[in-house]
């Protein structure tokens, strides 16, 4: 990610927080613009154009968006396009980001990480589900009913929206890759990080507790856990925080023996 990029996401969030109202209705506004300007090489060339003004690409935005969004989504668009992306491809990722945060903000009382992390092990756990949520082939609309189908009942709203405008918009992305993409954007918008923690056998209450405070306390922020059961580490556990792995599991700990008694 370039320089410009990482300052352009940081003024497009800071508008997000600051926008007086963010609800689902914004969220599912600009998870379309994303797929729009996404869908339009002219489109997104001509946002992100860096030898064209500010006031010319927010001029762009009223012109396509203007009439069909609400002022806060259009707004939202403004700031984005005002700021200079490194690529075309980055704009498009950056409006995505702002609708996963909007999501996120519109649903306060929900675990929408924890959802998310949910509907990624249906995702692990069904290959048919993967394959077609993750086909090139298939149909974008039929993908985001299936969606709807698999999470009703299991999800809130904010997350059915994440989840069904993501497997519309893959842009070369694995299912997976997305929802953990998301998890950890969901994460950042609540001030928390998420951690996969995997075991034998089911974490105690106690046990989580202590984890999430010797987690936190690490990492300056507090710290979510999704578990995953997995009997292959026979015992302890693995955690895994982005791209830090704390591996202290029986496996782990004896293929450091064998290593060590071949060395």
């Amino acid at each position: 990610m370039g320089s410009a990029t990482t300052q352009a996401l940081a003024a497009a969030t800071a508008a997000l927080n600051a926008a007086p109202s963010v609800d689902l209705d914004t969220a599912r506004e600009l998870f379309a613009a994303a797929r729009i300007v996404g869908g339009s090489p002219q489109l997104s060339g001509a946002l992100a154009d860096p030898s064209a003004s500010g006031d010319s690409r927010a001029r762009v935005i009223t012109d396509v968006f203007g009439g069909a969004f609400g002022a806060t989504t259009t707004s939202l668009l403004t700031t984005v396009v005002r700021e200079r992306w490194s690529t075309a491809a980055q704009l498009v990722d950056g409006i995505e980001e702002l609708a996963v945060r909007a999501a996120a903000i519109s649903a306060p009382g929900v675990d929408v990480d924890g959802e998310l992390f949910s509907a990624s092990r249906l995702v692990a756990d069904n290959p048919e589900v993967e394959l077609a949520l993750g086909s090139r082939l298939g149909d974008d609309s039929a993908k985001g009913s299936l969606v709807q189908t698999l999470l009703a009942g299991r999800a809130s709203d904010a997350t059915i929206l994440i989840v069904s405008s993501l497997v519309q918009q893959p842009r070369e992305r694995r299912v997976r890759q997305m929802l953990s993409q998301a998890m950890d954007l969901v994460a950042d918008q609540r001030g928390s990080i998420v951690a996969t923690v995997f075991t034998a056998t089911p974490l105690q209450p106690a046990q989580s507790e202590r984890l999430s405070a010797v987690l936190t306390q690490r990492y300056g922020k507090k710290v979510g856990l999704n578990a995953v059961i997995d009997p292959s580490i026979l015992g302890g556990l693995r955690v895994q925080i982005a791209d830090d792995v704390i591996d202290a599991s029986v496996a782990a700990r004896l293929t450091d023996l064998r290593q060590r008694l071949a060395g």
